[in-house]
């Protein structure tokens, strides 16, 4: 669903915008004209294409405070012939 808002209107009410925006994109005209969208971060994403990697997530600057302790293996099999 498409929510339409004045410049006016969205200035004077961010936050309705911004709920309206949970349901679907919100239309800010300028003088009746279409002029932005205003969408949730993770429809932007979803749009863009451009959800975050393993890799983007790993290069972050504070990836280095993530507490990151793997259980420890027990043991290994080995495969067989038939796997090969």
């Amino acid at each position: 669903m498409i929510t339409t808002l004045s410049s006016r209107e969205f200035n004077q009410d961010t936050s309705r915008a911004k709920k309206a925006a949970k349901t679907g994109p919100v239309l800010i005209t300028d003088r009746g004209r279409p002029a932005h969208v205003l969408m949730t971060f993770s429809e932007y994403e979803r749009v863009t294409g451009k959800s975050k990697s393993i890799l983007d997530l790993v290069g972050m600057k504070s990836a280095g405070d993530i507490e990151f302790e793997p259980e420890k293996i027990q043991s290994f099999s080995k495969p067989t012939g038939d796997s090969l």
